[in-house]
């Protein structure tokens, strides 16, 4: 893969196409997930594969209602969390930064983005979906209570190719001194 292509072409996917995914594949998805960097290498994501059927339907059902639609056909949704009170907190669960909880965050964002950069590699497109019911996926999964439920990513066969979205102009968004 060329770094450049898949940062400037992967797009959000809101449609796939019917394919099966293998198990083979989804962990390699995730060890790019596993190889993003983290605070004081913390490495607190933790994440939830819906790769059956059964198990996609479920996950599906979780999500807000136009999400529902957008993930159908996916062929693994990942459930991404972080184990919280480590990543940007001291040993004794004081924060170190300003950031608080948002560090925890933060490090999922690198992982997350890891995923859907070698999801393209692979030939896949992927959407990261924030609205879903918190309840129902942790029920799903069985996920424990120190785990905080971050996103869920759809990924699969672009059904679809969007055009990139426009962006904002560098100089709107950057300060150089």
């Amino acid at each position: 893969m060329e770094l450049n292509n898949a940062i400037y072409q992967r797009r959000s996917i809101r449609q796939y196409k019917a394919h099966t995914m293998t198990e083979n594949e989804v962990l390699e998805i995730i060890k790019a997930g596993q190889m993003a960097p983290s605070w004081k290498n913390s490495q607190t994501p933790r994440y939830f594969v819906a790769l059956s059927e059964e198990a996609k339907a479920k996950v599906i059902d979780a999500l807000a209602d136009f999400n529902k639609e957008r993930a159908q056909n996916a062929s693994c949704i990942i459930v991404t969390a972080i184990k919280t009170k480590r990543s940007g907190y001291d040993t004794d669960g004081t924060p170190a930064t300003h950031l608080g909880h948002g560090f925890e965050c933060f490090d999922n964002g690198l992982a997350t983005q890891n995923i859907c950069l070698k999801a393209y590699d692979m030939g896949y497109g992927s959407l990261i979906m924030g609205l879903y019911d918190e309840k129902k996926v942790r029920a799903i999964f069985g996920i424990e209570d120190d785990l905080a439920v971050c996103a869920l990513v759809a990924i699969g066969k672009a059904d679809i190719c969007p055009d990139m979205p426009r962006r904002r102009a560098l100089e709107d968004i950057l300060v150089i001194k």
